[in-house]
């Protein structure tokens, strides 16, 4: 919302992040430590991790460039010795053909493709870190609407200490469902995938040999990610009726049918946590920005959890605001001047709207039913898998190197 107001005092802040998931608090923390005042909003503020607890259903592929990040920010040591599954290999396989792709690190040159990590233990880790940084953290803290002036966003605050707050730009990073989206005007364009993803932590009677397995089905593609402690986290994408099916299973029943799903790839499926389900969305936000405004994250993209790539397109998105808004400052202009925010708006956007769509892609080609199509497809991934500069870019790409 635009003001005509007359022009007050300055702001308070140079930029105010709502959001404290993984991808707001590396933001508030980026920008932090590239010497912007920064505030990060949070309504709940996380639960603490603890080694001791059950492994968060809820996981992360981090790929290089994540990695690269958050070592940058200071918190991935921590991460990746409290507890990280790392992965060399990843092994993709059609159930309908046997056609498959393997990517191994080795012949890329790397020691490994990524790890697989906890949701919570990066988000706490990260939020561990935003006070010696400099973020001021208010929580809780939940913006009720804002009002955009000439040198600064006005923000109106429930739950704060305070009543208001103001920044030159304000960051939306609120997920998927983002409420300062809706607020700034911006529309959203994608499908509902009509499906559901099966989450779990299972047990098997071979070991993981550090590679995240995924078989694409009729139904949906199956993950199999290496964990840490030697079990594998499942990603299980099934229509919903099947996934509310799936859901009802008793335990044995359950690990019965994930072990033909999986083809049995790992042995028999020897044990199993609670499940949980989530739906499957693919979003794009039809603007990145508006006046002093940018989204990040889930807030601009939600995308088919296929290749894992949702947070990693979200640090993705950190690092291009924060390089984006250093450079403005260095060059003397106002970090939230329009020209400035349409240069990450553009950069993003384009680079998020491939990926999604790529994605987007290949869970349409890997649903094919038809003959003749299911033949192609697997002359096709066949060919892929031999054609190794292709397959090494797709690798590359993937890794955001």
């Amino acid at each position: 919302m635009r003001s005509d107001a007359p022009r007050r005092r300055g702001p308070a802040l140079d930029v105010a992040v709502v959001g404290g998931g993984m991808v707001g608090a590396a933001a508030a923390l980026s920008l932090a430590r590239a010497g912007f005042a920064t505030a990060l909003l949070e309504a709940r503020a996380p639960a603490p991790w603890s080694p001791s607890d059950e492994v968060d259903l809820r996981v992360v592929g981090l790929a290089p460039s994540s990695i690269a990040l958050l070592d940058e920010l200071g918190v991935w040591t921590a991460i990746r010795e409290a507890r990280a599954g790392p992965y060399a290999h990843m092994h993709v396989w059609d159930a309908a053909t046997g056609a498959s792709i393997h990517f191994d690190a080795a012949a890329e040159g790397r020691d490994l493709l990524g790890y697989i990590v906890e949701n919570s233990l990066v988000q706490w880790q990260s939020w561990q870190a935003l006070e010696a940084a400099g973020v001021r953290r208010l929580c809780p803290a939940q913006v009720s609407g804002f009002e955009v002036f000439e040198d600064r966003v006005q923000l109106a605050l429930v739950g704060a200490e305070a009543e208001t707050l103001s920044a030159r730009l304000l960051v939306a990073a609120d997920g998927a469902g983002s409420p300062l989206r809706t607020q700034a005007g911006i529309e959203t364009q994608g499908r509902d995938y009509a499906q559901r993803g099966v989450v779990a932590h299972v047990s098997t009677e071979r070991p993981h040999e550090g590679t995240a397995w995924q078989r694409f089905l009729a139904t949906g593609p199956l993950a199999l990610l290496p964990l840490a402690d030697g079990r594998s986290s499942i990603v299980w994408s099934l229509p919903e009726a099947e996934a509310q099916r799936v859901m009802a299973l008793d335990e044995q029943a359950f690990r019965d049918e994930l072990g033909v799903a999986s083809d049995f790839r790992l042995g028999r499926i020897t044990g199993s946590t609670v499940r949980a389900a989530f739906p499957l969305r693919l979003q794009l936000a039809r603007s990145y920005q508006a006046e002093r405004f940018v989204l990040l994250g889930d807030a601009a993209h939600a995308v088919h959890p296929l290749a894992g790539q949702g947070v990693n397109l979200g640090l993705r998105d950190v690092a291009e605001l924060s390089q984006t808004l250093v450079a403005a400052r260095d060059d003397g202009v106002d970090i939230a001047a329009a020209q400035v925010l349409r240069r990450y708006a553009r950069r993003r956007r384009s680079a998020d709207t491939l990926d999604a769509l790529s994605f987007d892609a290949l869970a349409r080609i890997f649903g094919w039913t038809s003959p003749p199509l299911v033949a192609a497809r697997s002359l096709g991934v066949r060919l892929f898998d031999r054609l190794s500069p292709i397959k090494r870019r797709l690798a590359e790409h993937a890794a955001g190197l």
